[in-house]
């Protein structure tokens, strides 16, 4: 069993420790439409069409950035990644990051991110640490809750995430709009840095965090369930789902 499949987290993390690093980005022109409403953050714009920034906070179930290390049976380095799951201002848990470090001699480090469907393919995504210099990111592949994008980056890259304050991730969403996820980094520098969490430790968390994502998606049944019984709770037809949940 590879080191990855070992190390499979949450639903969000096992997608970012599953895939592989050198995943080949798809050949359409965006990521694949969700049959479900994108969330909230996604569609809020201002009516000029102008770039929407989505502050993010970190997912209550995951308090602390998590570092996580085993062995890669092909090349049989160690490899840590550190990682986290962030949620926006209303609690939609649609962001991941992870930064992964093999130990092996010449490997290059790799930032790898988990964002909502519905992003333009082409151009990919540009990172910056606060206002520093830009680093871009291309979508490798996507799943039924998000797409993954990566970029590799240096030791320079890595030391202005562990001081910088916040992480800032740019794609171009299919109506044209800029959309930026800002990472708050804080906690960041002393995950990567330190040990790794213990196995046991490691399993309580995913064990929490699959609790916490299975009572909101039976909280979401009940809702949606509640509101086809119920059409006066419908939105309105032309009201939009961010209009709707204000």
């Amino acid at each position: 069993m590879a080191f990855s499949t070992r190390l499979a987290g949450s639903v969000i993390t096992v997608g970012l420790a599953l895939t592989p690093l050198s995943g080949l980005a798809q050949t359409s022109g965006q990521a694949p439409k969700s049959k479900q409403p994108a969330p909230k953050a996604q569609q809020a714009r201002p009516q000029n069409g102008g770039p929407v920034t989505v502050q993010l906070k970190p997912e209550p179930a995951q308090p602390d950035w998590t570092k996580v290390c085993g062995k890669d049976e092909r090349t049989k380095a160690e490899v840590c990644y550190t990682t986290r799951d962030f949620v926006t201002e209303k609690g939609q848990r649609i962001f991941a990051v992870a930064v992964y470090d093999a130990k092996d001699k010449g490997a290059q480090k790799t930032l790898r991110v988990l964002t909502p469907l519905g992003f333009l393919v082409p151009p990919g995504v540009r990172i910056t640490v606060d206002k520093g210099k830009p680093v871009a990111g291309r979508y490798a592949t996507c799943l039924a809750h998000g797409c993954f994008a990566e970029a590799a980056v240096k030791d320079d890259f890595v030391t202005a995430l562990k001081k910088g304050t916040a992480m800032n991730v740019s794609a171009r969403n299919q109506a044209g709009v800029v959309v930026t996820f800002a990472v708050p980094m804080e906690g960041f520098s002393k995950a990567f840095d330190g040990p790794p969490i213990d196995p046991q430790v490691l399993a309580e968390q995913q064990k929490k965090m699959q609790e916490q994502l299975q009572k909101r998606s039976e909280e979401l049944r009940k809702r949606l369930s509640s509101q086809s019984s119920n059409p006066a709770q419908t939105p309105a037809s032309g009201q939009s789902a961010t209009e709707s949940s204000n």
